[in-house]
């Protein structure tokens, strides 16, 4: 009786792949194009190295990435949220509307983030409970949070915080770090722990590749998303205070468009659009990214309806080069 030879099957040097998937992974990309465009920066425009320009630089962008952090999470899930420019607007016209009463620094924050709460529950009752897709709630209260801005605002605007207020969006920490920067990294932290240390952001990633299956296994799909509408509308009520609180005046026209902004940093982060996929480091370098790169314009004197064009280039590109590289490599196996 003849011997079969055993066929043993060769598991390659795990110590390797962590090495190579980090020299080309998407965030390793993100950092090379930020340190590209900091350098060209750096040549474009003698003022951009300034220690004050490059303060000024992050308050281009956190109010934003703040917001960005929450919808990542949103948008890993399998949803999104359009609202969250609309809900900006209606907390900053609710705190306008408290200072009239008389309400001091600590009582316009706390009415500016639970605004922002009670808007992002109102559309996780309507995704999770009535059933409704996201997209379409979001775009409806999209409208209907900015439409309630204007019916109390009208033309005119609310101005007058106290000087206390002033500190949330003008203030400093140390020397040229603002207080909206060193809170943009505590959050990202927070976040990054959040989404890739516990079993809740264990959960998001579950959910956004199939809600079916996460159901029968026990995940408790519809108060997560839930609770991910909420933190959005957390993060969209901390941004209202900070813009608020920088501008020093409340209008209805505040943060428009700034939809399309943030959801450009959470898909240039490496977030599929499709859920189920993403990082909070590929968020934050994305914020670095826009925030340099709308600077760096503006020191250029580049008109805005230029950096519009920018942004909704780059959202088309990085939504559409995944799935042309996709194409690429499956007729290439064919």
């Amino acid at each position: 009786m003849t011997k079969v030879p055993l066929t043993t099957r060769q598991i390659p040097d795990r110590l390797t792949h962590p090495f190579q998937s980090a020299l080309f992974s998407w965030q390793s990309l993100l950092l090379l194009v930020a340190v590209t465009i900091f350098i060209v920066n750096c040549f474009a425009t003698p003022y951009f190295l300034s220690p004050w320009s490059l303060s000024d630089a992050t308050f281009n962008f956190t109010e934003k990435a703040l917001i960005a952090l929450a919808m990542a999470l949103v948008i890993i899930s399998g949803e999104i949220d359009l609202s969250v420019a609309a809900i900006i607007a209606f907390a900053s016209t609710m705190m306008g509307l408290a200072l009239q009463f008389g309400v001091g620094t600590p009582g316009l924050v706390a009415v500016g983030i639970l605004t922002g709460l009670i808007c992002g529950a109102f559309n996780g009752v309507l995704v999770t409970g009535l059933g409704l897709p996201s997209i379409v709630v979001t775009i409806g209260t999209m409208s209907f949070f900015r439409g309630l801005s204007f019916i109390v605002l009208g033309d005119q605007a609310y101005k007058g915080y106290p000087t206390s207020f002033a500190f949330f969006g003008q203030g400093y920490v140390w020397w040229v770090i603002s207080f909206e920067f060193v809170l943009f990294l505590i959050m990202a932290v927070l976040f990054y722990i959040l989404l890739h240390r516990t079993n809740f952001g264990r959960w998001i990633f579950v959910i956004g590749n199939n809600p079916i299956a996460a159901e029968f296994s026990g995940v408790r799909v519809r108060r997560i998303k839930l609770v991910l509408f909420c933190l959005t509308g957390i993060m969209s009520g901390v941004a209202a205070v900070l813009l608020t609180s920088r501008l020093g005046s409340t209008r209805p026209s505040i943060a428009q468009g700034w939809e399309l902004e943030v959801i450009t940093m959470v898909v240039l982060g490496g977030v599929s659009i499709l859920g189920g996929a993403g990082s909070i480091i590929g968020v934050v370098l994305a914020a670095f990214i826009m925030g340099l790169v709308t600077f760096g314009l503006g020191l250029l004197n580049v008109p805005g309806i230029v950096m519009s064009i920018v942004i909704g280039g780059l959202l088309i590109a990085v939504i559409a080069l995944p799935i042309l590289a996709k194409r690429l490599q499956q007729r290439n196996i064919k």
